[in-house]
């Protein structure tokens, strides 16, 4: 690879830089491409790390386009899946939960730092499988006649980091252990519509996603062991406390137990979800 001066990967030099500068591109394909290519530029040894310096954004967070509007959730509508618009409404709707989950990975990223190296790697890893998610999402998307952002969207995933921006282990705690993690318990479910509809395409993406983000939320409760350990919390207890602290929407089944166990919820932590 010879990326050139001019590449703002290779300029920022840093990680965390480079994860905050994507952040904060609103174009959402440029935001997609950036953070793979980001991930290429980290594998092949080009840019460093630097865990401990703190980051101020220089531009609005997260950036995006000025479409999709963003409504309640109560007020986005829910389409026929008997129609080709209603089939492309529900494939938008997962586009803009991975254009959020790359925010969201790369917030992670630049937000917090002084943490081991692994964690900046982890969430490096988990950007670059969103941005993959978000393009293949996107492209299927157009294949239906229809782009990102033709349809209106919430912004809850959002809304928690907002609230959980001042404190690491809430973060964790609440977005992928909690909101990210209600994605294996959807997807089983939406997938089967998806190819009732006749959509195996569609279908077959929700596979990839699937599988990809059993690993997501498998990081999501390693750095939440690890950082209740640090700070000597129990960490079943600290959950609860987190999610009445920062009115955490309650995880209602069904569950997708095989998915939650395979991503690392303990025994404990499932009975607790059961209680």
């Amino acid at each position: 690879m010879n990326p050139s001066l001019s590449d703002p990967i290779v300029a920022c030099q840093d990680l965390r830089r480079a994860a905050l500068y994507w952040l904060q591109v609103e174009q959402p394909s440029a935001k997609a491409n950036g953070v793979k290519t980001l991930s290429l530029h980290w594998g092949a040894g080009e840019i460093g790390l630097d865990e401990k310096i703190d980051l101020v954004p220089d531009r609005a967070i997260p950036g995006r386009p000025l479409r999709p509007e963003l409504v309640p959730p109560l007020a986005v509508k829910h389409r026929s899946m008997r129609t080709s618009e209603g089939r492309a409404a529900l494939v938008h709707a997962l586009a803009h939960i991975e254009f959020n989950a790359i925010n969201l990975a790369l917030d992670a990223l630049w937000r917090f730092p002084r943490m081991p190296r692994d964690y900046y790697v982890d969430w490096l890893k988990v950007a670059a499988e969103e941005a993959m998610h978000f393009s293949l999402l996107s492209a299927h998307l157009r294949q239906l006649g229809f782009s990102y952002g033709d349809f209106p969207a919430h912004n809850s995933l959002w809304d928690m980091a907002e609230k959980t921006s001042d404190d690491i282990l809430a973060r964790i705690a609440l977005v992928p252990r909690t909101l990210e993690a209600r994605g294996l318990d959807a997807s089983p479910p939406v997938r089967a519509k998806l190819a009732q509809a006749g959509d195996l395409a569609a279908a077959e993406i929700l596979d990839i996603i699937l599988r990809d983000e059993i690993g997501h939320v498998a990081i999501g409760n390693h750095w939440y062991g690890w950082l209740c350990k640090q700070r000597s919390l129990d960490p079943i207890i600290t959950y609860a406390e987190l999610a009445l602290r920062y009115k955490a929407p309650p995880v209602r089944g069904p569950f997708n137990m095989e998915a939650r166990k395979a991503a690392g919820f303990s025994d404990a932590e499932i009975a607790a979800l059961l209680s």
